[in-house]
């Protein structure tokens, strides 16, 4: 009974340190904080080439010059019922978008400018020109075309307009200012038009009249047809006042 007694005791004791050798269990290690980076991925670039970062130096357009980082803008203008949805499309579409008008045009320089309907709903078409129009740009200067772009629209957006008034059965025209959403789509337009007509009757591709028409307009030149029409648009505003 003793050494049953005493085996016992011994195993005892044998036990005890082991339980008491136990490794006590880690806490997990904290995850490292995901960073800009992993998170959203690599940068996208306009036409998988040209960075957004770029400078807007005219404050009163900067809420309506949408840079939305697309590879290839194309919204399918899902919200055009919304009061202002065009400041929620990116601006590289909104030129897309201007790009495709159509009918007869208007009569300049004593030449009707017709489209055909080529360009009427041909968003692919347009996009394409775009990007040919951008690789030029690129080519020619080596900057940022998205950058031109931007400069263009706001050498050849203008500040004042006129609008006629009617008072007493007299109508007469009254200098008025502009809204920046409405200086944005003048600017728009009036690029718009001068490409269509840069390549009417001219061995000039569409793509290489918008192009030209962009690298004039950033550099304030006076052949430029928007800068052109920007001056008269401000010339008349004046005379009214």
């Amino acid at each position: 009974m003793a050494e049953e007694t005493q085996t016992q005791t011994v195993q005892v004791v044998q036990e005890a340190p082991k339980e008491a050798a136990k490794p006590k269990r880690k806490a997990p290690a904290p995850k490292p904080e995901a960073t800009v980076s992993d998170s959203q991925g690599p940068e996208t670039l306009l036409f998988d080439k040209y960075s957004y970062e770029v400078e807007i130096h005219d404050p009163s357009l900067r809420n309506y010059l949408n840079l939305k980082p697309l590879a290839y803008p194309t919204t399918y203008r899902r919200g055009s019922q919304k009061d202002f949805s065009k400041a929620e499309i990116n601006i590289v579409e909104r030129l897309e978008n201007t790009l495709m008008r159509g009918g007869t045009g208007a009569r300049i320089g004593g030449h009707v400018i017709r489209t055909k309907g080529r360009l009427q709903g041909k968003k692919l078409k347009t996009m394409k020109i775009v990007e040919a129009a951008f690789a030029t740009i690129n080519k020619q200067t080596g900057k940022n075309p998205l950058q031109i772009l931007i400069n263009a629209l706001e050498a050849t957006a203008p500040i004042e307009d006129t609008t006629r008034v009617v008072y007493g059965g007299i109508t007469s025209n009254v200098a008025v200012d502009i809204s920046a959403s409405r200086r944005l789509d003048v600017a728009l337009r009036n690029i718009a038009m001068a490409t269509i007509i840069g390549s009417f009757s001219a061995k000039k591709t569409i793509a290489q009249a918008l192009a030209n028409e962009l690298l004039l307009a950033s550099n304030f030149d006076v052949n430029s047809y928007a800068i052109k029409r920007r001056n008269e648009i401000e010339r008349m505003a004046r005379s009214a006042k």
